[in-house]
């Protein structure tokens, strides 16, 4: 599991950072998914040489505000352009993606050639395949909104190889009955149960998008124990009044979250243009210094940053 971060600025794109899209990379299944979709999203994708569109298969939009969709139709109809073919897609979002893209492709007469699902969010399970969970909670802001927790399903404990070697286990079709945590009888007549070559069950891993959101009493809860928290951090708590009046977060706030819900790691994101550069005596630095006097375990996104989200073992 890799996350990609293609836009982290508001509002609208600057020199330094586009508007608002995220790729969760899961390389295990040859495929990727897409949060939130901001003007120029396809072009981030150009950038990211790891990621291919004819792999995308989820698109998940926090909320219908400009700088979160407009690269929407653009990405699709590049995708339609992929070599080899693509498959289906499935865009989840609050009510009213759906009218909207469709008007978009009524209007310039746009045809993608591949099947286009719609789900509309509502707060609760989003979607499940057995490995991965998807689930929606409300935030925060001047529209309909949601966060989105990215779950994994648990993992079966390691296989202790060595110990099955020294017990004189041959290898073969017997270590994968054990594996499965069966009991086998050898040859020799000796009962072998799976259970005690197999480590502990390890947890699935948990990635969480906020989106756009003021305070959200909401978010500690669906992001309880995540090994990553994406935040968005518009604005230091010095503009705090600003924050409150746009329905945005300040560092601090998100720095809260993350203390609260007991994650394993922060990164801020959503930064407005006015800390960039060096001219202010609050900047990005400042930011992240609000944030870590909370919550020690925080970085600052920027375009094109990889993060891997390992497997812990317990």
């Amino acid at each position: 599991m890799e996350i990609t971060f293609l836009g982290t600025g508001s509002g609208a794109p600057s020199r330094a950072r586009n508007v608002s899209a995220t790729a969760l990379h899961l390389p295990q299944r040859g495929e990727w998914w897409l949060i939130d979709c901001g003007e120029g999203t396809q072009h981030q994708i150009l950038r990211a040489s790891h990621i291919r569109l004819s792999q995308l298969t989820r698109i998940f939009l926090t909320h219908l505000h400009g700088d979160h969709l407009f690269g929407l139709p653009g990405l699709l109809a590049s995708r339609a352009l992929a070599q080899g073919g693509v498959g289906p897609i499935t865009i989840y979002g609050p009510d009213g993606v759906e009218a909207w893209l469709k008007a978009t492709l009524r209007v310039s007469g746009m045809r993608f050639g591949f099947p286009v699902t719609f789900v509309t969010v509502k707060p609760g399970e989003v979607c499940t395949d057995g490995e991965f969970t998807v689930t929606a909670a409300p935030v925060r802001h001047r529209i309909e909104a949601y966060a989105f927790a990215v779950r994994e399903a648990e993992q079966a404990g390691r296989f202790d190889v060595a110990a099955a070697a020294a017990l004189g286990i041959p290898p073969g079709p017997l270590y994968g009955q054990l594996k499965a945590g069966k009991t086998v009888t050898l040859d020799d007549g000796r009962v072998i149960e799976g259970s005690a070559l197999v480590g502990p069950t390890r947890p699935g891993r948990c990635v969480v998008f906020s989106g756009d959101t003021g305070p959200a009493p909401e978010l500690a809860p669906l992001a309880k124990g995540a090994d990553l928290l994406i935040h968005e951090a518009t604005y230091s708590e010095l503009d705090r009044g600003l924050a409150d009046r746009a329905a945005h977060a300040t560092a601090t706030v998100a720095a809260e979250v993350a203390r609260e819900a007991g994650v394993h790691s922060l990164l801020l994101t959503h930064f407005s243009a006015r800390y960039e550069g060096g001219e202010s005596e609050v900047n990005l630095e400042t930011l992240l210094s609000e944030a870590r006097a909370i919550f020690p375990e925080t970085r600052l996104a920027y375009d094109q940053l990889r993060v891997s989200v390992p497997r812990r073992e317990q």
